[in-house]
């Protein structure tokens, strides 16, 4: 997780992310304020409840408002590194090598660097475990086609990890593409929260299909609990080896109990506050979190 130093609403990643709320964004300096606040305070959580969590603190310059969602431009498999290529450009700063050499220092395994940032040069994007939601246990990767998700880059991924895409189009309220995979769904290990009602109608039943068929009960979420990002949702392991599904305190607030029950059957279920970064950064928890192995 990246610790930011200058969160705040950025207007040219808002054009393609519809989740982010400009009003008040005006108030920059306490914005800030309260997203190092709702920042530190999940990460207390994260490991009062178990869980290890490697903070980095991003670099004042260049200023960079959306540091603190390191899962759009890298991930690791296995002492693989893989970086990505980015739409926004201010983004791209995000990419720090010395990022990776602090992990080293924290004992995560870095043999391999594998760059595929060069398909900015022609325009074609994919936002690592944003635009893609994998199932690792299946070697499964879902993505929804959006400005940010390119289906040749998504080809180019699943030939590096030895992956099988599973492609769909999804849509906001305005019809719009959905800007990011893992706002429309999460997969743990027995389940997956998913808002099938936003995904293109003759494309829902084979989605839903691979994800039972691969072992997952699912839960669908509507629209509404989209926006509350109740799909922006990440399955951890605690110290204990048990499951723990991280979600926002929004999330949590718009599920319903018979969801809520589904998922506590197989995960214990941990909530953080953090409504200065999702109103303004338009991403939730699992945006913020960066899986390591």
């Amino acid at each position: 997780m990246v610790r930011p130093a200058h969160f705040g609403y950025d207007p040219s990643t808002a054009k393609t992310n519809s989740f982010q709320d400009t009003e008040g964004s005006d108030q920059i300096l306490d914005i800030q304020h309260k997203a190092i606040e709702e920042f530190n305070g999940a990460v207390d959580t994260l490991r009062a409840s178990g869980v290890d969590v490697v903070v980095i603190d991003d670099t004042d310059e260049p200023k960079k408002p959306n540091a603190v969602f390191p899962n759009n431009w890298v991930s690791f498999h296995d002492g693989r590194v893989i970086l990505y290529p980015m739409l926004a450009e201010n983004r791209r700063w995000e990419r720090r090598l010395d990022l990776l050499d602090q992990l080293v220092d924290e004992g995560v395994a870095v043999d391999e660097i594998i760059d595929i940032s060069k398909y900015e040069e022609n325009n074609m994007f994919l936002e690592s475990t944003g635009s893609v939601v994998i199932d690792y246990e299946h070697d499964l990767a879902y993505a929804c086609l959006s400005s940010r998700t390119d289906r040749d880059v998504l080809n180019k991924l699943c030939e590096i990890n030895g992956y099988e895409p599973v492609l769909f189009e999804s849509f906001n309220k305005e019809g719009v593409a959905v800007y990011h995979t893992n706002v429309v769904m999460c997969i743990a290990s027995k389940y997956a929260v998913i808002c099938t009602e936003s995904i293109q109608a003759d494309q829902r039943f084979d989605v839903i299909r691979t994800l039972e068929e691969t072992g997952h009960e699912v839960v669908e979420i509507t629209m509404d609990q989209m926006y509350s990002f109740a799909g922006n949702m990440l399955e951890v392991f605690n110290h204990q080896g048990e499951s723990v599904i991280v979600m926002s305190q929004a999330a949590y607030d718009s599920l319903t109990e018979n969801q809520l029950n589904t998922i506590s059957a197989h995960s214990k279920i941990q909530t953080v506050s953090i409504p200065t970064i999702e109103k303004f950064g338009g991403g939730s928890v699992r945006c913020m979190m960066c899986r390591v192995s």
